[in-house]
């Protein structure tokens, strides 16, 4: 199978799984469901993804992380997080049910590991390779880092209703990160 062929069966086992999403809790939800809404026989299904928890880190990689990635490399870091809150947004229903997953293939699970994967990789091609200033913030405890409050930050908004819209979810994550906790303490106190 070519890499193409590859990607377009990822692509209709993963629109599968969000239209069954729409209706059902996704951990009800079976691979047979999946690979008959997809046009697909089980075996083809196993031929790509492990399980469906593989499947919605592949969504998450494909869907968010991949395309923000040139962007962070660009130092467009608020237009990654729009890019990413709208994305969310625009499957408000998948990700909302998504979010409720809870133990070891919970929604955090998947968020942070695939965010981590994602940073770990763009600090491999920005050639990040060794620890900054203290030799214990490694590129792997960086990422780790970041992945969490990345993760903090969806959940949060995602368990909220997703009331703030998409544009000022990203300013107030991008001014978290820009300021340290001395910054915002002051700025409090200062209200």
């Amino acid at each position: 199978m070519t890499g193409q062929a590859k990607s377009a069966v990822d692509t209709l086992l993963a629109e599968a799984l969000k239209e069954l999403a729409e209706k059902h809790p996704i951990e009800k939800i079976t691979i047979k469901e999946i690979t008959d809404r997809a046009g697909v026989i089980r075996p083809t299904f196993y031929n790509h993804f492990q399980d469906k928890y593989e499947l919605l880190e592949w969504i998450i990689m494909e869907d968010l992380l991949k395309p923000m990635i040139p962007l962070i490399k660009n130092r467009m870091l608020d237009q990654a997080w729009i890019f990413l809150f709208t994305s969310i947004e625009r499957e408000k229903t998948f990700y909302s049910k998504f979010s409720r997953l809870e133990g070891q293939n919970s929604f955090e699970v998947i968020i942070k590991g695939c965010a981590k994967k994602a940073l770990l990789q763009i600090f491999s091609e920005e050639g990040a390779v060794e620890p900054i200033k203290y030799s214990w913030l490694t590129p792997e405890l960086v990422a780790e880092y970041y992945a969490q409050s990345l993760c903090f930050v969806i959940l949060t908004w995602i368990q909220g209703g997703m009331a703030v819209e998409p544009k000022k979810l990203a300013e107030i994550y991008d001014y978290i990160m820009k300021h340290s906790l001395e910054d915002v303490i002051t700025e409090m106190k200062q209200k």
